[in-house]
């Protein structure tokens, strides 16, 4: 099932922080190997593109559509725009969502044009720039810089809004929330999965050398990979050949969750597109089959260059109406696993999709949680007895995590709980003290914010 979020990243361990300030986008951090960057521009030559970022600026903060689908079809209709014009304007644009309503309330002191306001808060505070050469604005950012963000209400400071500062101090002390919001407010790693049909970490590991590109291997989960900056992988030969994957290390590790067995039959019931699928699918090691199932035909339709990258022979596509649908019938008791990484609020991945919390509200996060208990209901009918259910989301609000696993344990007799802890360590990965349910945290991890909890199927 499709939701707001797109389903689809030093110490070497998912809790490393990045060199760069909070809100940079695409951000170069010292590794064992060299990374390639660019500098900005300097004040001379910044006329043009500034007149850029402020009508992409613009058009984003409509809210009408994700953010990265607005950027593309922005860079579609200016095709004269460089890869590093490109590059700063989308790390201006998502810094601005990260700090929105702080950067909003900074702005409301100052004159012109609000949106050109954003603009110089951003470069200036976020990036380092140099201060406006306008006199009166220059001195209107110096104050801004002053100004002790301790000092501001905390959904200010953490740019956020009520109703989800709330509902995360509800949920998490103080000042475990505030580590919490502030994590949210950095950039995202760029994290890969090497794709096991086809190479090795090693084969990964040294074709990402001869690029030149940083890399840290990851504790967990195996085969889990972090890059420096966000170099254009597109362009590799080993992406290319389907040696890897773009998976965030939390999104991987729920392939570990689900654990399938060689043989079996695996359903990916909100598959989105695709990178849990392959991930199963590599697990199978080309048996069994795994059915990749979505309301969203669009997002199948995109899975499939990725599909035929991986070398992947045993996934089946199945688009459906929604959850009631009767070609589901023929999976009903026949599956081993079921995922069912529901459509969510993505409160876990702020980090890389910020406009989020901006695009939601509390009657969304109610509906989705009747969407969640329905999904979760659906297909549990696939699990066959003996077989395994997984519900997760990427999300931090208990009322779409906890409250929904409860509730389903409730009225199902038929399922009992199943530790994830113990199942991860059985496979000897996953972070230390995970216990019955899966609870990842950008602040604790450094990956998105996941959440899982397992069950198995006694009786029909």
């Amino acid at each position: 099932m499709s939701g707001p979020r797109d389903k689809s990243r030093g110490a070497a361990r998912p809790g490393a922080k990045s060199s760069r300030k909070p809100g940079a986008k695409p951000g170069l951090s010292a590794g064992r190997r060299g990374s390639k960057g660019h500098g900005h521009r300097g004040p001379q030559d910044q006329a043009p593109q500034a007149d850029l970022i402020e009508r992409a600026l613009t058009e984003v903060l409509k809210l009408e559509a994700p953010a990265d689908a607005v950027l593309r079809a922005f860079f579609r209709a200016h095709p004269q725009m460089g890869r590093r014009d490109r590059g700063r304007l989308a790390e201006t644009v998502f810094d601005v969502l990260r700090h929105r309503r702080r950067y909003d309330h900074l702005a409301a002191a100052g004159s012109g044009p609000h949106v050109r306001r954003l603009r110089w808060l951003s470069r200036c505070l976020a990036f380092g720039d140099p201060l406006p050469a306008d006199g009166a604005l220059a001195e209107w950012v110096t104050a801004a810089r002053r100004i002790d963000a301790s000092t501001l209400p905390p959904a200010v400071r953490y740019s956020m809004p009520d109703w989800l500062w709330e509902a995360l101090a509800a949920r998490y002390p103080w000042p475990e929330v505030g580590r919490i919001a502030e994590s949210l407010l950095e950039p995202a790693p760029l994290d890969l999965r090497v794709n096991t049909l086809k190479a090795t970490v090693a084969q990964v590991d040294a074709a990402l050398a001869q690029a030149d590109l940083g890399l840290h291997p990851l504790p967990w989960p195996p085969g889990a990979l972090r890059l420096d900056g966000k170099p254009a992988l597109e362009e590799l030969g080993a992406f290319v050949q389907g040696w890897f994957e773009v998976q965030d290390a939390g999104s991987q590790l729920l392939a570990h969750v689900v654990a399938p067995r060689r043989g079996q039959t695996v359903v990916d019931f909100c598959a989105g597109a695709g990178g849990k699928t392959l991930a199963l699918a590599a697990m199978l090691a080309g048996t069994g089959q795994v059915f990749a199932v979505d309301v969203s035909t669009s997002r199948l339709i995109r899975m499939r260059p990725r599909l035929a990258r991986s070398g992947a022979t045993n996934v089946q596509p199945m688009a459906i109406d929604d959850e009631h649908d009767p070609k589901l019938k023929r999976l009903a008791g026949r599956a081993d696993r079921v995922l069912v990484d529901a459509p969510c609020t993505g409160t876990g991945t702020l980090r890389r999709n910020p406009d989020l919390k901006w695009r939601q509200t509390p009657a969304d996060v109610a509906e989705l949680g009747r969407r969640q208990t329905s999904i979760l209901a659906a297909a549990a009918r696939l699990v066959k007895p003996g077989g395994r259910l997984v519900y997760a989301t990427c999300s931090l609000l208990d009322t779409e995590n906890g409250a929904v696993a409860d509730a389903f344990e409730a009225a199902h007799p038929e399922f009992t709980r199943v530790s994830v802890g113990e199942l991860l360590a059985a496979q000897r990965t996953g972070p230390a003290g995970v216990g019955d349910r899966l609870e990842l945290r950008p602040d604790l991890h450094g990956c998105d914010g996941f959440f899982a909890a397992a069950f198995e199927r006694v009786r029909g």
